[in-house]
């Protein structure tokens, strides 16, 4: 028998406590990618608030492209980042 191969998606599903997800964010991610991870929420969160697109590049110094595809994301309302989005800013949680 073939033993099962987790994803990653299997694997953060797992994790209940916010503590215990950032522990793990850190020891599978390096600083940069964690870096990373965490511009590009901040990017979505500030588009999901509604701040234009060159205010927030302006502030956090990326460029419109990046931009423009988390716009399209956020944007959508299939999107699960949207629906994340939405439940944080209203303070309503939902599981997904």
């Amino acid at each position: 028998m073939k033993r099962r191969r987790a994803d990653i998606a299997e694997a953060f599903c797992v994790i209940e406590s916010l503590g215990a997800m950032r522990r793990f964010f850190d020891e599978i991610f390096t600083p940069a990618e964690r870096k990373d991870l965490a511009l590009r929420w901040e990017l979505m969160k500030m588009l999901a608030e509604g701040m234009p697109q060159r205010a927030i590049a302006s502030k956090l110094g990326i460029s419109l492209c990046k931009i423009t595809r988390g716009a399209k994301i956020v944007h959508d309302p299939g999107s699960v980042t949207n629906r994340i989005l939405k439940q944080l800013i209203s303070g309503k949680e939902e599981r997904l």
